[in-house]
């Protein structure tokens, strides 16, 4: 017993002296490093000072150091950065996805701005602004050799204000000034449509109105179905989607999950690791699920593919995306500026990292480019039985029975159509049918 109280009496006393040992040579490295820190912010000083005081032009001092900030956060990684206050601003208009405004997309063409499609509902429909109208100014301003987002700019504004765009339109022979108030406009992060019996969810981005409009979206598609009977599958399309907000990659993950982690984010200090738990509640109630993902699809879209794959959810679909497995957090500063800055690298369930990876498609499926229409086509038309002359008709048909498998030859020949302008999309819808087809037959 007396060795033992001696061992650890003579490690405590081990312990002091080699404490006291180290300390001494740790004090004296802090104090270095302090030094060395001072030393390179006076050599800042020195330099901007310079620069401000002998440069061959006069520069502007808040810009120096706007870009001194915003390279010390890109010198760190890709994704953190400065953000001036403008910029700030429009990041914040695109997360929350709505703004005041007047309610078009719009393009650039020949230095105007054309309009593509006023969204229904808005005030530049209500205005009566048409598909393929061009603006050539805003409140009287030309907007002649302004970029497409300075112009978008010049058209938003707050909620009820007033402004007169000028129009030139195709078969009216000058130009006229429309009046519009503007309003709030929410941008559809999330578009439904169906193909065949198939309903595509078409994701764009992760903004505050994603799940809403996708909730909103996949719950008339099933009605308007009559049923999920009549539904072979969902497919999330997340081709090209960049990502956007954590908290929405989380809830689109959770709408197809019943239980089980969604996502975990690990940063610097272990105890600043969060994990995300789905809770009960399917919007497909129990329906097959197919993700379309390709190299454009990053970070939240990442976050939804890796899940929904991981929880044996979903088949995805396409090529290998981003591998943008990172985390930021944007903390605004002074000046109404803000700094976007990666924190943390978040988990699939699995507990992988796609970081530089990238998630994997469990069935890979290269977008093929469009091919010309063959028109000797149908004159090389493989002849059948029905072709022949006199051939017995079949009569284990009823007229019902012969009218759906008619219904199921068009949907076939439709999708193979499709197939030109979308193959990826329509491999999904394809799967779809398939495992609707094994899952009637059992």
């Amino acid at each position: 017993m007396k060795k033992y109280m001696i061992a650890a009496i003579g490690g405590t006393l081990a312990s002091v002296i080699l404490t006291s040992q180290i300390a001494g040579p740790l004090i004296a490295q802090e104090t270095d490093r302090k030094k060395s820190t001072y030393e390179q912010l006076d050599l800042f000083g020195d330099i901007f000072e310079r620069i401000r005081s002998q440069y061959v032009e006069d520069v502007d001092e808040a810009d120096l150091i706007e870009a001194a900030i915003n390279g010390m956060l890109t010198s760190l990684d890709p994704h953190s950065s400065y953000l001036p206050p403008r910029d700030f601003e429009n990041m914040q208009v695109q997360t929350r996805g709505e703004f005041g405004g007047l309610g078009i997309e719009v393009t650039q063409e020949d230095g105007f701005i054309k309009v593509v499609s006023p969204i229904d509902g808005t005030p530049a429909d209500k205005a009566g602004i048409q598909s393929g109208d061009f603006i050539t100014q805003v409140d009287g301003v030309s907007i002649m050799g302004l970029n497409l987002n300075e112009a978008v700019d010049l058209m938003r504004g707050p909620v009820g204000s007033e402004i007169i765009i000028t129009v030139v339109r195709d078969g009216v022979d000058e130009p006229f000034d429309v009046s519009i108030i503007r309003d709030t406009i929410k941008v559809a992060a999330v578009k439904t449509r169906t193909e065949g019996d198939a309903i595509v969810l078409r994701i764009s981005s992760f903004t505050d109105q994603t799940y809403p409009n996708l909730k909103t979206g996949l719950n008339k598609a099933i009605k308007d179905a009559g049923g999920a009977d009549n539904v072979s599958g969902i497919i999330l399309d997340l081709r090209n989607n960049p990502g956007g907000l954590l908290n929405q990659a989380i809830l689109v993950s959770d709408a197809f999950l019943e239980k089980g982690e969604i996502v975990s984010t690990r940063g610097r200090n272990p105890a600043d690791s969060e994990r995300f738990n789905a809770v009960a509640g399917d919007l497909a109630l129990g329906m097959p699920v197919v993700v379309l993902i390709n190299g454009g699809s990053a970070s939240a879209s990442e976050i939804v593919a890796g899940a929904l794959q991981d929880h044996r959810r979903a088949i995805v679909v396409g090529t290998k995306s981003f591998g943008k497995g990172s985390v930021q957090t944007i903390m605004p500063l002074q000046g109404d500026g803000a700094m976007r800055l990666t924190t943390a690298r978040y988990y699939t369930p699995s507990g992988r990292s796609i970081q530089n990876l990238g998630v994997a498609p469990d069935i890979i499926v290269e977008q093929r480019a469009p091919v010309p229409e063959d028109e000797n086509a149908s004159k090389r038309k493989q002849r059948s039985e029905a072709d022949l002359r006199g051939t017995l008709s079949n009569d284990s048909l009823t007229d019902d029975e012969r009218k759906q498998l008619e219904e199921e030859r068009r949907i076939q020949e439709e999708a193979a159509k499709n197939r030109n302008d979308d193959y990826q999309l329509t491999y999904a819808v394809d799967l779809l049918r398939g495992l609707s087809v094994l899952k009637k037959g059992n």
